[in-house]
Formats: structure tokens, sequence, C-alpha cells
């Protein structure tokens, strides 16, 4: 398939990214290359909604901006931003297609819900499917087989089960009180596909109204939730709450978002927001549990 000019990545850009998420060669096209590249971006890239927050308080009556790979990872240069799941799956994918990987966007139900709320990547090798996503950031590869897979990281924790001909993918993220899951619905999916998801996602998102941002760091990883700063390790979750001085400088120093986007946050009233409640009914509670949570009979 080939890619719009849009979802493209311009030649210019990959030797940079590269550099900057720690490689200073192109991976090898194989599956020891994938854990490569999947941990550099998962060790450099953050998930957040500061460019989506951004765009929707400059311009709250308009289309969000139409994803690009090349304005994405231009952010990430200049300002430290990563993206939600859309801007950020079709960036991965884009990247990864840029330095030879057979990589495919996919999209799933985020809670499973049944509304396909999720974008991710799967690259295959041969007969063997691997997923690298770019929001729940596994450090490695989510392995796609009939079997049942549990990673073994304490702190960066996810399952993965085929269940009536998809896989669902269950992560432990915090703030949730529950595992996540996120069934697999489309594969694959088209550019086109991803834009009408993401301008959906201006309607109904969780992440319309206060900050979200997470990062992987050696041994924790650290959410910062609203007006909540989280930190998981192996031995325990630490929770925190911020100030807006506090908030921007979490934002800033630990997350790496450019003070330039931490001045224009504080300016529009996003940090303010954050200090509030939600106004967003919260979703109901997950009964579902992963494979190695479920009581045996």
């Amino acid at each position: 398939m080939t890619l719009s000019a849009a979802n493209s990545l311009e030649p210019a850009l990959v030797e940079p990214v590269l550099e900057r998420i720690g490689l200073t060669t192109p991976p090898s096209i194989d599956l020891a290359g994938l854990r490569e590249i999947y941990g550099a971006w998962c060790a450099h890239v953050p998930f957040d909604n500061v460019a989506k927050l951004l765009a929707l308080r400059e311009s709250p009556d308009a289309p969000l901006p139409s994803l690009s790979a090349s304005r994405f990872f231009e952010r990430f240069l200049q300002h430290g931003t990563g993206g939600t799941c859309w801007p950020s799956s079709d960036a991965l994918c884009s990247l990864l297609e840029s330095v030879g990987f057979p990589a495919r966007r996919v999209a799933g139900s985020m809670r499973d819900t049944g509304v396909v709320s999720h974008g991710s990547v799967q690259v295959t090798f041969g007969s063997d499917e691997w997923l690298v996503d770019s929001s729940l950031l596994t450090n490695a590869p989510i392995p796609l087989s009939d079997a049942i897979f549990a990673s073994d990281d304490p702190v960066f924790e996810f399952e993965v089960e085929r269940v009536d001909g998809t896989h669902i993918v269950w992560s432990d993220l915090p703030p949730s009180p529950y595992w996540i899951p996120c069934p697999i619905l489309v594969d694959p999916a088209t550019p086109d596909f991803y834009e009408t998801r993401w301008q959906a996602s201006k309607m109904r998102s969780p992440f319309n109204e206060r900050v979200y941002a997470r990062r992987n760091r050696p041994g924790e990883l650290l959410v910062i939730s609203a007006n909540r700063r989280i930190s998981k390790t192996k031995n325990r979750v630490d929770t925190q709450e911020l100030n807006a001085r506090d908030l921007c400088n979490c934002l800033r120093d630990e997350i790496g978002v450019s003070g330039e986007y931490v001045k224009a946050m504080l300016t529009s009233g996003i940090i303010d927001a954050s200090m509030k409640p939600s106004s967003a009914e919260p979703p109901p509670p997950i009964t579902a549990r992963p494979p190695s949570k479920r009581s045996v009979a």
C-alpha cells in the first residue's frame, strides 16, 4: 500500500529521529531490529495529549489538524511531545516503513466497548506477527499467536490471548484500577481510516480536557494524569498531588515537553483545567480479567 504524502515520512527526518531515540545506525530488518527500534521508541517518545489539547484550545470549532507523520516528528524533535494513539501509531508505522519493516496500521477497541477507539501497529515476519503499540509502550513487541502470553516485567505489564479469531491485549496502566483489554478489530487499517477515527476523537475522548502524559524510565513507569503524578516501580505505586507549578515542572523536566509548549499550556488554560475535576462521566468498571488473574475452577 502506498502512503499518502501526509502519512509518509520525509527521508530527511528519518536520521535525526533515529538519533534522537538513541539509534546511530538503522536497525536490522528482523525481530532483533524490531526489538531495538521499538525499545528505543518506548524509552524516548512519550504518550501524551499535549499537542491535541493545544489544538483544541487554539481552534475549538475547527477539525483537528490532519494526521502527518512528518509534523509529528518535527514536534517531537523541537518540543519533546509524542501524541495520543492515532497520531503516534501513524507516526510509528511510518517510521518503521521508512527503514524497511513490513509494518501496517491496525485498530482496536480500548476497554473492549465495541467502538473502534485505538490505533496500533503490527509487523509480520514470515508467519509470525508482532504488535508494537505507541500508547501501551510495553518496551518489547507483543507476540500475536494462538498461545496466551504474559510479560515477565513487573513494571510494564501486559498479557495477550487469542479469542474469537482476534487478539485481546491486556495492560496494567495506572491510574486505572483495572487491567484494560483491547481487542484488535480492524486489520489492516488504512491511513484514511485513521484520519476518520482521529477526527471523531474530537467529539469523544478521555484526552480532550486535562493533561495526560506517560513516559517510560528505567525501572519506572511515570504517569501525569491531570493533577496527579504516579510512579510505578516493581515494588510500589506512589501517587503525588500536584499544584499548577508542579505540573508545569513535571511536564518540562520529567516528560520532556519544551518550555515553549509548557508556557502555551499555561496561558491557554490547559494547566488550570487540569487542576479541576473532569466534567466527563467516568467509564464503567471493567469486570473482565486477564488470563493470569482469572480464578481456576
